[in-house]
């Protein structure tokens, strides 16, 4: 210590006294500071301290969100179902009662009573708000008038949940449905304007030609089909028939991708290069070991009906209710999963379809007898965008790896909301990072479907939330099933005109991405797209 600050005394501030301006010139050291504080409630020790704080974490926020080019407040998302057609009644059948065929005529407006007897037990006992949810659908003024399934007892489920009027909550009763032994039969009837199919992958194409040459509008499960051949089959067939054909995409109608899109459009992330998808799950059912009905047998199975144009086999139950297993019907994780993942990743980069496909994987877990793989990779090229997009499976693993956009200056995070965090050597935003007003540890903002808008973060305690996603989607205000907007939006354009979400464009792009992933994996080569003579090379 220098003789300077030895010789000083206690009044000059010295033994870390702090000198304080007052009136009269009054110092206080630091006992005199530490016996005042002593009687203030202990919250108004750190009063200021917080305050200081939350100004810095607004300044902060400003600063991210004009940087973004956002505002506080997200923008609504706008309906496009407006329903001004409402008054005209469609009548609707539905080929396919399984157990996404039961979840789609719910979506539209048509639950099975045990259903609602469930939900209301739920809802007493957990606080279950499936049921309101439900109740709370709009009215989309359709009657369901045919249900067909080669499975007898699901098709008398079907006629069952047909009864029901949802806006009395189960209480109602309406005309039942006609039961059809086939589709073809429920074509014929002149009491159809629009069916909805849920049938395996393998029915597809035929159904929806059969469907719009008899004058019936379609919403159809994806995939689109089962094997190339069949999508332009299908194209020809919608284009020629004036019917709107709306592809079962329901992702097209979640909040966080309409919004992710328009992340996309304000170039946030900068060049992106890179995009990964994923499908993680680790149960039977996940992995399409669904129960085998002990009522079903070949009395009240269609047989026949189910084989459709696959190959001949005999009665086999573990071939009906696990159909996704084998590659008579369908494509595995290619048809039933990549399809969604892909089309999420198309709707928000609007990517077309890649000039390249190399797949890779096996049966490494389920050693059922089945064909189709467990474990499943694909890689796309698209050279002209600069851009790899790479989807990778288990059905042996619960690891949520998410979806996610990779760009020189950030990447975004997709689930049921966004992150976006900014990259440690972006060149955007390397003045911000420099003075710590982004922190790269810290997504840049985060949106969750029903909050009040963006929210740039800041703190640890905000990475936390921003992680959480929601079930469903959010739109004009309320929680409601994407499956019931993408069913409306079919609607709309049946009554008033106009494009389908996913109709048949997009629906194209789907089907031949995915037929070059399964084209990929069966030849054990990498596969290229000719769009000049419209064929997988």
């Amino acid at each position: 210590m220098s003789d300077d600050r030895k010789n000083r005394k206690p009044e000059d501030g010295a033994q870390g006294g702090a000198q304080t301006p007052a009136s009269g010139g009054v110092t206080f050291d630091r006992r005199d500071i530490l016996k005042g504080l002593a009687t203030l409630p202990v919250l108004g020790v750190f009063a200021y301290e917080v305050g200081r704080k939350k100004g810095m974490d607004a300044y902060k926020k400003n600063e991210i969100l004009a940087e973004l080019g956002l505002e506080g407040k997200a923008p609504a998302v706008v309906t496009k179902t407006s329903l001004k057609g409402s008054n005209d009644l469609v009548r609707v059948g539905i080929i396919g009662y399984g157990g996404r065929g039961e979840n789609v005529l719910r979506a539209a407006g048509f639950a099975h009573p045990t259903w609602i007897e469930q939900k209301h037990m739920s809802e007493r006992e957990t606080g279950d708000v499936s049921l309101k949810d439900y109740l709370n659908q709009d009215d989309l003024n359709i009657a369901v008038t045919g249900v067909c399934d080669a499975f007898d007892l699901r098709a008398d489920k079907g006629v069952e949940a047909s009864a029901v009027d949802p806006r009395a909550g189960g209480g109602k009763a309406l005309a039942a449905a006609e039961k059809f032994r086939t589709y073809r039969d429920m074509l014929d009837s002149p009491d159809i304007d629009a069916v909805i199919i849920c049938t395996p992958e393998h029915q597809h194409a035929q159904m929806v030609i059969d469907a719009v040459n008899a004058g019936k509008h379609v919403y159809c499960e994806k995939p689109m089909t089962k094997t190339f051949e069949e999508i332009a089959q299908i194209a020809e067939a919608v284009r020629n028939s004036g019917m709107v054909y709306q592809l079962g995409h329901q992702n097209r109608q979640v909040e966080s991708h309409i919004k992710a899109r328009e992340m996309i459009e304000k170039n946030i992330l900068g060049k992106i290069t890179l995009i990964e998808t994923t499908t993680n799950r680790n149960n039977a059912v996940g992995a399409w070991v669904m129960t085998i009905d002990k009522d079903a047998s070949p009395e009240n199975i269609n047989w026949r009906e189910f084989l459709f144009n696959a190959p001949r086999k005999p009665f086999n139950l573990e071939r009906f209710f696990r159909w996704r297993c084998w590659y008579d019907y369908g494509n595995g994780l290619a048809g039933d999963l990549l399809s969604h993942e892909y089309d999420s990743v198309n709707q928000v980069m609007q990517m077309g379809i890649p000039k390249t496909a190399m797949a890779s994987g096996g049966i490494y877990y389920y050693k059922d007898g089945r064909e189709v793989p467990d474990v499943f990779n694909v890689a796309f090229e698209y050279p002209e965008r600069e851009l790899t997009l790479i989807y990778s499976a288990t059905l042996a693993s619960n690891r949520d790896r998410g979806m996610v956009f990779m760009g020189h200056d950030g990447h975004m995070e997709i689930g049921a909301g966004i992150t976006v965090h900014a990259d440690m050597e972006s060149t955007r935003y390397k003045e911000k990072i420099d003075a710590k007003i982004i922190n790269p540890d810290l997504p840049l903002f985060a949106y969750n479907p029903g909050s009040d808008g963006f929210d740039a973060v800041t703190t640890a305690t905000q990475k936390y939330f921003a992680s959480r996603g929601l079930m469903s989607t959010y739109r004009d205000g309320k929680r409601v099933d994407p499956t019931h907007l993408h069913i409306k939006n079919w609607l709309d354009c049946i009554r008033n005109g106009g494009t389908p979400d996913c109709g048949l464009d997009r629906a194209i792009e789907e089907g031949v991405t995915c037929q070059m992933a399964t084209v990929s994996y069966l030849t054990g080569r990498k596969v290229e797209w000719d769009p000049v003579n419209w064929k997988i090379i």
